[in-house]
This record gives structure tokens, C-alpha cells and sequence, in this order.
């Protein structure tokens, strides 16, 4: 690559707290994805609100209930009490329950029923014999159990909702990856247009430092651009007349005139938009653990509570007898401990995942972690650091030493931003060095750059300078790594030379054995050149590797080991893995990477570290067996309790009536809670 600077070239931060933002509201494309992370926070703060009126309301409805006062031994009787408790607990129901009553009719649509209709059946069963007691069926209410039932419900699902995070906004993300505006040339003259009216053919200034408005052919001028965000190609790439350049990518050091190709959807991001809403559409939509067992239970309430009905009224039971009975089996088959045997696991486990590094924002795929057969792991940013480091610094002139000679190419770096020049200067600091100024300082297009430090003429160049020179390349000047190399000459004569590279993280080779001994196998998937993946791959061991994989490729990739029958976990951190991380089982997105990337996945590796991920598999084990364990403890007191509830022992004079059945409920919900909260010891 031809070594190229500017005079303090403007550059836009990539990543990290400096990253650009665009007022998404601007421009052409609306905001994508902004309406569903909104809803996410309104549907947390509504469940909240739920929960705290059904609250203050449970209190009469408890001191007015007979049972509850018979259970503590107190009454509390006036004229109209009945229709009181009527009207507190019908407001509960119609307030308090319509999430779930609501969630019970979604469910109902698409034949998926789960916890909305286990709760629904409940609160609705309980609701309709109770109000009918008020009004003179015979029988024991049961609007104390609906309330508590509802409260307890609303606060799980509270819980839950609060400690994963929120809908995507990748979509959203992605299109502000656009600027706003675009910079039009007509006869000459530099007119400020809105992308919208942006029309194929027109021909558009890019300054520097500035993002590409659209894909489009560099007709006058030449820069480097950054387009790893969007293809994965680490190093900058240089344009000049005739080359392509893809919209929302990052312009270097010169100013560039494009003819515009492609606008609106048949853009380069535009494509990329349309792979990640496909993705997230055909995702799996695997039910949650407590879902499934919430569809068991609703089968065991329906058929078990009709069943019930039914023997008695053949057995010559009165009908007000067997609706109770009925009534009562149905009512307890919805455990008030399942409301909170999985939400609290999920609290805990992803509060102490976030203390190590992990931010869950998919339930679902977290309790999958322990199914992950096989990973695919993006190169630049999330193996490697995506940022080129100093490899090697190696002197030819006798009377150069190594810091001299990185201090004198700091000197001449210290006023650009490309990448290899802050690869130099960070060296440079690194090693405490105290850098000199530069003066006459002037470029050398398309080979380097030259100045004078100390009285001596500098020059930082490529490859390509010292071959027009007739200056002979070193033969240890490269090695098989796949590095970039800068030459210093001094006074004209070679002094030595500088390789840099995209750094491996120190993390990863040990993350990567660890999967491996795990079993998994370990794949990398890179938008960069062969010769670099294949460099990284044999560094690290890895089962395999793509190189120059496009967006839709990495997709395709992911499909292919999933067909297979893989559990396929991607990892990446740049727009072009958004649509992967959306098709694999798990998306994991790097800390470091682009807003896009993380909004895409469903867990993100806040400190960057590949090895986070074994702790991701382990906890994800640990949380799962909890849940199983919870679960367990919240269906366990059903099997006892729904049998007495429906009569099996009325002949030896025992049925099991609401006020123990409520004793059997605490007991559950109380060993539930106890239960999750063994999980920090486990992790």
C-alpha cells in the first residue's frame, strides 16, 4: 500500500466515546428502529405503573377477602362489602391483568401459547366465578388469589424487561451512518443539497475527513478512505480516478469528486439494511424456558380442570360443587412462583454477567449459550484490535539506533491521522521518547512524506519511493505477517525501516484454545485480503478461515454451519457483520465496534475481550440449570396440589381448599427466591 499523509488531515472517530453522530432526523432516510426502542421503554415504565396501583389496590381487596380473614382470624362485615371488593378487584383485573389478557390473545393468534395465556386462563377463571359468588353462585371467592396473582406477575415481568436491555435500534443505526447532506458540483460551482435529491450521475465533492454520501466513481482527485466499518478491510484504502467508493465510508487526507451510482435502496447500506431485516425476521423464534413450561401447564390446567368438571358432574356431584372444583384447579395450575422463578434468575445472572463484562440484551440466546457448537469470529476489531500497531522497527545505518530512528519518523507523523501514522506516534509515547519537531515539512504524492528534524533531511516513504530511487529493499524487510512497511531515509540514504500491523489482541490466542478444548470449533470470517487472514489464522490455530467476505457472504456462511446442524455463535464489531450477528443463534458484538453491531447483537463484550465468551457459555450453563432448578420448585407444588384440588381424596373427606393451597404458593415462591439468589455463588 502506498504511504500517503496530509497536514493535519480531519478525521471522524470510528469508535469509543468520540464516535460522530448524525441527527437521525435529517436527511433522507427516516429513522429506523427509534418507534420499537421507545415502545421497549414505555411497555417497562407502563409495567411498572401496573404494578404499583395493583399493589396499594391488593391491600382491601385482602382485608375485605372472607377467606383471608377467616385464615387470620378477624372480620370485617358491612353492608355492600361484597360489591366493594367487586369493584376494586375488577379494576386489578381489567388494569392490573390487561398485559397478559392482551399477550393471552397475541399468543392465541399465532398458536404459541405461553405464559400470557397460562396467566390470562387464571386471572380469567378466578375473575368470572368470583364476580358470580358476589352476585349468588354459591362458592368461596377467589379475587384475593386473582390480585396477588396479577402483582406478582406485573413485578416478574417488570424485572425481567428492566434487566435486558432494549429493542434494536441497528436499523436506526445504520442509516445514520449517512450525512445528512451531500455536496453537489454544477458547472463549477459547490451547491448543499439533502441526500434526497441526490440523483444518479450528479457529480458530488467529498472533503476530507468527511463521509461518502453515496456509492458512487471517483472522477477528479485521490485519498485514502476508511471503509473498514463497512467492508472489514482493515487498512485504508486508496481512490483515484476510475476507482468505486461505497457511501458511508470515512474519506482520509484529499478531496475527492464522485459520480453518484447508486441512491437510496439500491445503495451499497442500503443492502446491507435490507440483510439485517431479513435476518431478524427469519431469526429462530425460540420460546423462553418458563414459556414452555407456562404451554405445559395450560394444557395440564385446560384439560384437567374440564376433566374435573366433568367426572364429578357424572359421579352425581352438584354443579356448583364441580364448578368450585374446577374452578380451584385452574386457578392454582398458574403457580404464583413461576411468575418469579425465571425473572429473578435472569436479574441476577445478567447483573453478574454485566460485573464481568457481559451486557445480555436476548433472554433467549443467553440461556442457549451452552448449545454453541460453533463460533465465527470477525478479524479486524474483535481478534485484532483494529488499529495498526508498531511490529517490528529494525535499522540498516550502523550509527542509527531503534529509538532514534522511531523518534525521527514520530517527528515527521506527528502531524497526520492516518492510521499508520498514529500507529507510530502511539510507539512513540509508548516508549517515553521525546519527539522533535519538523519543519519544511511537504508530501510526497502518493509515496511519503519529507521534512527536515535536527538539520537532517527525513523522509518517511514507501515501497514504491525507494524502487523509482533505485534504493534496494532489505531482504528481512518483510515476513510472512501481513504487514505494512514505511522506509527512513536520512539525507537521502536508508536508515532502516518500520513494520506495523492490525495488532492481535493479547486475549485471543488463549480464547481460542480454550473454545477448542471445549469442543467448538472456531472459524474467522474477514472482509480483509487473503494474505492477512491467512497470516492471523495460522497465528492463532483456528479451524478455518474466509477472507474478502462481503456482508451477504457472512450471512450465507452462517446459514451454511446452520444447515449442518451447527449452534452457530458470530462475533464481530462492524457494520458489515450487523447481518450476520442477526442471522447466527447468538450475536455477540465487540465493546469497541460500531453502535450498529451492538444494537444487532444479542450480547456485547463491553471490555473487547474474545475470552469473555467462555465466561458467557459458562454462566449461560449456570443460569439455565437454576432455571430448571426454579422451575421445578414453582410447577413442583402443582403436582400435589392440582390432584387435591380436583378431589382425588374426597372420599377419605379431604379437598384441598384456596387458604391451604395459598400456604403451598408462599412456600414455592419463597424457596424460589431463596433459590436464585445461590446463583452468585455459582458464577
Amino acid at each position: 500500500m502506498d504511504h500517503q499523509h496530509a497536514h493535519h488531515t480531519a478525521k471522524e472517530p470510528q469508535n469509543g466515546a468520540g464516535r460522530s453522530r448524525h441527527d437521525a432526523g435529517h436527511g433522507a432516510n427516516p429513522p429506523m428502529g427509534h418507534a420499537e426502542h421507545d415502545h421497549h421503554r414505555m411497555m417497562i415504565e407502563d409495567f411498572k405503573r401496573r404494578f404499583w396501583v395493583s399493589l396499594l389496590l391488593t391491600a382491601p381487596i385482602l382485608l375485605l377477602s372472607p377467606m383471608i380473614q377467616m385464615w387470620l382470624g378477624f372480620e370485617l362485615r358491612f353492608p355492600g362489602d361484597s360489591l366493594l371488593l367487586f369493584a376494586i378487584s375488577s379494576v386489578v383485573f381489567f388494569y392490573g391483568g390487561w398485559p397478559f389478557l392482551k399477550g393471552a390473545v397475541g399468543e392465541f393468534k399465532t398458536l404459541s401459547f405461553g405464559m400470557m395465556t397460562l396467566i390470562a386462563l387464571a386471572i380469567t377463571v378466578a375473575y368470572v366465578f368470583s364476580s358470580a359468588v358476589v352476585f349468588g353462585f354459591p362458592g368461596e371467592d377467589f379475587f384475593w388469589e386473582l390480585a396477588t396473582l396479577i402483582d406478582i406477575m406485573l413485578l416478574g415481568h417488570w424485572m425481567e424487561m428492566k434487566s435486558v436491555l432494549g429493542a434494536s435500534k441497528a436499523l436506526q443505526l445504520l442509516v445514520s451512518m449517512m450525512p445528512a447532506e451531500a455536496h453537489r458540483v454544477v458547472d463549477g460551482k459547490v451547491e448543499d443539497i439533502s441526500l434526497e435529491d441526490l440523483q444518479k450521475g450528479d457529480i458530488i465533492l467529498v472533503r476530507p475527513g468527511e463521509k461518502v454520501p453515496a456509492d458512487g466513481v471517483v472522477t477528479d482527485g485521490e485519498s485514502y478512505l476508511n471503509e473498514s466499518m463497512l467492508t472489514g478491510e482493515s487498512k485504508p484504502v486508496k481512490k483515484e480516478k476510475f476507482s468505486e467508493v461505497i457511501g458511508g465510508s470515512v474519506n482520509g487526507n484529499g478531496s475527492i469528486h464522485v459520480r453518484v451510482e447508486h441512491t437510496g435502496k439500491d445503495s451499497y447500506l442500503s443492502k446491507v439494511i435490507k440483510l439485517v431485516e431479513e435476518a431478524q425476521k427469519t431469526k429462530s423464534k425460540t420460546q423462553h424456558l418458563a414459556d414452555r413450561a407456562a404451554k405445559i401447564l395450560t394444557v395440564v390446567a385446560v384439560v384437567v380442570g374440564v376433566g374435573t368438571l366433568v367426572v364429578w358432574l357424572l359421579l352425581g356431584e352438584s354443579f356448583n360443587f364441580a364448578v368450585e372444583r374446577m374452578v380451584t384447579v385452574m386457578v392454582i395450575s398458574c403457580p404464583h412462583a413461576l411468575g418469579l422463578a425465571v425473572p429473578l434468575v435472569v436479574a441476577i445472572s445478567t447483573a453478574i454477567s454485566a460485573q464481568h463484562g457481559l451486557l445480555i440484551r436476548n433472554r433467549t440466546a443467553f440461556e442457549n449459550a451452552r448449545l454453541i457448537t460453533a463460533m465465527i469470529f470477525d478479524k479486524t476489531g474483535t481478534l485484532t484490535k483494529g488499529e495498526f500497531g508498531v511490529t517490528r522497527i529494525e535499522t540498516i545505518d550502523p550509527a542509527i539506533d531503534k529509538e532514534t530512528l522511531l523518534r525521527t519518523a514520530a517527528a515527521l507523523e506527528q502531524n497526520s491521522e492516518h492510521p499508520i501514522a498514529v500507529g507510530i506516534i502511539r510507539k512513540a509515547k509508548e516508549q517515553k521518547l521525546d519527539i522533535p519537531s519538523a519543519e519544511s515539512f511537504q508530501a510526497l504524492t502518493g509515496k511519503g512524506i519529507e521534512a527536515t528534524v535536527d538539520g537532517r533531511d527525513v523522509k518517511v516513504v514507501s515501497p514504491g519511493f525507494l524502487r523509482d530511487a533505485s534504493i534496494e529493499i532489505p531482504e528481512n524487510a518483510y515476513s510472512d505477517a501481513a504487514e505494512t512497511v514505511v522506509f527512513v531515509l536520512l539525507d537521502d540514504r536508508l536508515a532502516g525501516f518500520i513494520a506495523l500491523a492490525d495488532e492481535v489482541r493479547e486475549e485471543s490466542a488463549g480464547a481460542i484454545r480454550a473454545f477448542k478444548n471445549l469442543g467448538v470449533k472456531v472459524l474467522m470470517a474477514t472482509g480483509d485480503n487473503e494474505k492477512v487472514a491467512k497470516a492471523v489464522s495460522n497465528n492463532m490455530g483456528l479451524d478455518g478461515y474466509y477472507a474478502e467476505v462481503l456482508p451477504h457472504q457472512k450471512v450465507d456462511l452462517v446459514k451454511e454451519l446452520q444447515g449442518k446442524g451447527e449452534f452457530v455463535s458470530m462475533t464481530g464489531d462492524g457494520v458489515n457483520d450487523a447481518p450476520a450477528l442477526a442471522q447466527a443463534d447468538i450475536g455477540i458484538a465487540v465493546g469497541s465496534g460500531t453502535d450498529i453491531a451492538a444494537e444487532t447483537a444479542d450480547i456485547i463484550l463491553v471490555n473487547s475481550n474474545p475470552k469473555d465468551i467462555l465466561n458467557l457459555i459458562n454462566f449461560g450453563r449456570a443460569t439455565y440449570k437454576k432455571m430448571i432448578q426454579n422451575l421445578l420448585w414453582a410447577t413442583g407444588y402443582n403436582v400435589v396440589a392440582i390432584p387435591l384440588a380436583a378431589g382425588v381424596l374426597y372420599q377419605w373427606g379431604f379437598v384441598l381448599n384456596p387458604a391451604i393451597g395459598a400456604v403451598f404458593m408462599s412456600l414455592s415462591t419463597i424457596i424460589v427466591a431463596l433459590n436464585a439468589q445461590l446463583l452468585k455463588r455459582q458464577i
